[in-house]
C-alpha cells in the first residue's frame, strides 16, 4: 500500500525558511539527525527497562556512512524505529498547523539557535544540505518497514518495504549540488568530533585497522596479526558522567586532553560538578596554569545539552572570572530554544552561575585546607582567577578570605587573618590605621623593600595585573586598613609614627636647599618635599603618590574610576634627606656650577635606583661617572 500526500499545506514555506532562516551554519544539520538517532536509541533502552517493548536492547550503535559515488549520506540507527502511523505523525504532520506563525515570530532571533530541534523540526534541518531525503524504518513493534521519500517540496511518498528486515531508522540524504563537501570524509569526521564527541550511544565511522597482541610464546621474528574493527568516534561515557568517587586523577587528566587535544601541559587541578536541584548540571572544570595571563582564548568551557555539544561561547552561563578556566558543563535545563541573548536573561541560567561560583569557592577552600603546601605551590598559577573573582563577583569575594593568599617577597604565604595578626603589631600608624606595604615587582623595588625589612616590616608581592584593583576591593570591604607600595612615599610617610622628628638644618637653611634642588633639576614632573629622617636614610629618594599611580594602572587594566581621561601624567616627589650628610654640602657648596652638577648627579643615582634613568640620560651619566674616577 502506498500513500501520497501533501505535507500539512501550512508548511508550503518551510523548505526555503529552513534554509534561510533557521540556521546560519549547515552543517548542524549532522547534529540534529544524530541527536535524533540517539534520542530513538535509549528511548528503546528505556521501553525494554519497564518491560514495554519485548525485544532485546543490545549494544546498539549508530552508524554514519558516506557513499561519494550514490552522493548520499546515511544515519543509521537501531532505536525503536517508527511504524507507518507514526511516520505519518512525527514526519508529516509535525509542520503543525502553526507553522507560519511560528516561523513569522522566530524568524529574526532564529538565525545562531537550536529552534528546529527544539520544535521537533530537527529531521527537517536534512533539506539544508539534500535535495532529496529518504526515512527507511522498522519499528520494534511487529509491523512492516516503511520507505518514505520527499525531494524538499510539499509533497512526500510513503510506502510498505521490505528492503528493510533490522529494527531501527535509516536516514538517507542525498546531497545537493551546492553541499557537496558534507560527503568528504575529513568534513564529516570534524563534525562528529566537534559536535558529537560524547554522545551517550557509539558512533560508528568506518573501520580502522588494529593490531592484536602477540602470544607470549611467540617466536621472535612473529608479525602480529591484525583485523579491521569499528571505528568508533566518540566517547559514550565521558569523565563528567561517572561518579566522582570511581574517577581517579588519572581518568581526570586523560578527558583533559580528550577534549583539548593540542594541550601538553597538565592542568593543576579540577572541579568535578554534579547538582540535582534547582536545575541539573554536571561537569569538570580544570585550572590550567595561568601565570599572569588575562587572554586566554583558545580552549574554552564546552557547554553540553544531554551531552551533545552546543556551544564553546559560555558568557552568562559561567561567571566572567571563570571563563579562564577549562572543562566542560552539561545541563538538561540550559534553555537554548531561541536565541543566545535569551539564553543571558533566564533566571535558571543566574542560578547556574551562582552555583558554579560557589562550587568553586568551596574546592578552593578544600584545597587549601587539604594540601597548604602544594597550594601555596600552586598560588602563582591560580591567583589571577581568585582575584578576578574577588572583584567582579561579590558571593565569591565574601568566602575568599579562607583561600586567597598574601605572599611576601620573603617567600612565606598568610590567609588574611593570618597577615592581619602578624602585622598590627608594628605596622598600625599613630591614627590606629593598619597599613600594608606591598611591592609589585622585587627586583626594581629592591631597595625600598630592604628599607622596610630593616625596621622589621612585612612586604607582600602582589604582581598580577589586576592587583590595583584587589587592592581597592579590600580597602573598601575591610575596616581601618590601607596599602601602599613600598615607593610610595619615604616608609616614616607611610607608617606614620608618633615620633617627634629631630632637625640638623634651620628652617632658613632648608628653605635655601629646597630652593636650590628646584632651580638645579627644573623638571615639572617632580614635587621637592624636605623630610627630617634619619642621617643614615638615602639623600634622595624619588616616590610615586600611590593614588596617582594606582589610578594609572587601572586604567591600564581597564576601569580607571570616575576618570576615563586618557592617559595620566608621570609624577614623582623627590624626597630630600635634609639630615644627610648631602644636603649639608649642598648648602656648603658656594660655586654655582658645582652646587648644580652635585645635585643632578644625586637625581641620577635616585633615578637609577627606581629604573627611570634611560636613554640619553644614562649614557650621559655613564660618561660623567667615569670622568669623576679619572678625577
Amino acid at each position: 500500500m502506498m500513500t501520497k500526500g501533501n505535507i500539512n499545506v501550512s508548511v508550503e514555506n518551510i523548505f526555503p525558511l529552513i534554509k534561510k532562516f533557521l540556521y546560519s551554519d549547515h552543517e548542524i544539520f549532522l547534529r540534529e539527525l544524530i541527536s535524533n538517532a540517539t534520542d530513538a536509541t535509549l528511548k528503546l533502552k528505556h521501553l525494554t527497562s519497564i518491560g514495554e517493548a519485548k525485544v532485546e536492547y543490545g549494544n546498539p550503535k549508530l552508524e554514519v556512512k558516506i557513499d561519494k559515488d550514490q552522493k548520499t549520506l546515511r544515519i543509521i540507527d537501531q532505536g525503536i524505529g517508527m511504524t507507518g502511523e507514526e511516520v505519518e505523525k512525527y514526519i508529516n504532520q509535525v509542520a503543525f498547523s502553526g507553522a507560519e506563525e511560528f516561523l513569522e515570530k522566530y524568524k529574526d532571533s532564529a538565525k545562531d539557535s537550536g529552534i528546529i530541534g527544539h520544535f521537533g523540526l530537527g529531521f527537517y534541518s536534512a533539506f539544508m544540505v539534500a535535495e532529496k531525503v529518504e526515512i527507511l524504518t522498522k519499528s520494534y513493534k511487529d509491523e512492516p518497514a516503511v520507505r518514505w521519500i520527499c525531494d524538499g517540496s510539499p509533497e512526500f511518498t510513503l510506502e510498505e518495504t521490505t528492503d528493510k528486515t533490522d529494527r531501527g531508522t535509516e536516514i538517507i540524504l542525498h546531497i545537493a549540488e551546492d553541499s557537496v563537501e558534507f560527503l568528504e570524509e575529513g568534513k564529516i569526521r570534524e563534525l562528529l568530533l566537534k559536535y558529537n564527541k560524547f554522545m551517550p550511544v557509539p558512533i560508528k565511522f568506518g573501520t580502522k585497522t588494529h593490531t592484536l597482541p602477540l602470544p607470549e610464546d611467540a617466536p621472535e621474528d612473529a608479525v602480529a596479526e591484525t583485523e579491521e574493527v569499528d571505528n568508533i568516534i566518540n566517547n559514550p561515557v565521558p569523565a563528567w558522567t561517572i561518579a566522582p568517587s570511581e574517577l581517579t586523577n588519572e581518568d581526570y587528566m586523560k578527558f583533559y586532553h580528550e577534549l583539548y587535544p593540542m594541550q601538553f601541559e597538565e592542568p593543576l587541578f579540577n572541579i568535578h560538578l554534579n547538582v540535582d536541584y534547582p536545575f541539573n548540571l554536571t561537569g569538570v572544570l580544570f585550572f590550567p596554569k595561568l601565570s599572569n595571563n588575562l587572554n586566554i582564548e583558545k580552549d574554552k568551557i564546552q557547554l553540553y545539552q544531554n551531552q551533545v555539544f552546543v556551544t564553546d561561547e559560555v558568557k552568562g552561563i559561567v561567571p566572567d572570572f571563570l571563563m579562564l578556566l577549562r572543562g566542560v558543563i552539561d545541563s538538561p535545563d540550559i534553555p537554548l530554544n531561541v536565541s543566545r541573548s535569551y539564553l543571558q536573561a533566564d533566571g535558571a541560567v543566574k542560578k547556574i552561575s551562582s552555583y558554579i561560583t560557589k562550587k568553586v569557592a568551596d574546592k578552593m577552600a578544600s584545597l587549601i585546607n587539604e594540601n597548604r603546601e602544594d597550594y601555596e605551590k600552586k598560588w602563582n598559577d591560580i591567583k589571577i582567577v581568585i582575584e578576578y573573582g574577588i572583584v567582579t563577583e561579590e558571593k565569591f569575594a565574601d568566602k575568599a578570605d579562607k583561600f586567597t593568599l598574601y605572599p611576601t617577597t620573603d617567600g612565606k604565604y598568610f590567609l588574611w587573618d593570618e597577615l592581619v595578626e602578624k602585622i598590627k603589631p608594628i605596622q598600625t600608624d599613630k591614627d590606629n590605621k593598619l597599613v600594608v606595604l606591598y611591592a609589585t615587582n622585587a627586583d626594581e623595588q629592591h631597595s625600598y623593600i630592604q628599607s622596610a625589612k630593616d625596621k622589621g616590616y612585612e612586604v607582600l608581592l602582589l604582581d598580577s595585573p589586576i592587583t590595583p584593583h584587589v587592592i581597592q576591593k579590600l580597602e573598601t570591604s575591610k575596616e581601618n586598613i590601607s596599602f601602599a607600595r613600598v615607593d610610595a612615599d619615604h616608609l616614616n610617610n607611610l607608617i606614620k609614627k608618633d615620633e617627634p622628628a629631630i632637625s640638623k638644618l634651620s628652617e632658613t637653611e632648608k628653605e635655601s636647599l629646597k630652593k636650590n634642588v628646584e632651580e638645579a633639576i627644573q623638571d615639572s614632573k617632580f614635587t621637592v618635599q624636605l623630610e627630617d629622617l634619619d642621617s643614615n636614610d638615602a639623600p634622595f629618594t624619588i616616590t610615586q603618590p600611590e593614588f596617582m599611580r594606582r589610578m594609572k594602572e587601572m586604567q591600564a587594566t581597564g576601569g580607571g574610576g570616575m576618570f576615563g581621561m586618557g592617559g595620566f601624567p608621570e609624577m614623582y616627589n623627590l624626597v630630600v634627606n635634609s639630615n644627610s650628610e648631602l644636603s649639608n654640602q649642598i648648602l656648603k657648596t658656594e660655586n654655582a656650577e658645582e652646587k648644580e652638577s652635585l645635585i643632578k648627579y644625586a637625581l641620577d643615582l635616585a633615578k637609577l635606583s627606581q629604573n627611570l634613568l634611560k636613554g640619553k640620560d644614562l649614557t650621559d651619566f655613564i660618561q660623567r661617572s667615569y670622568k669623576q674616577l679619572e678625577k
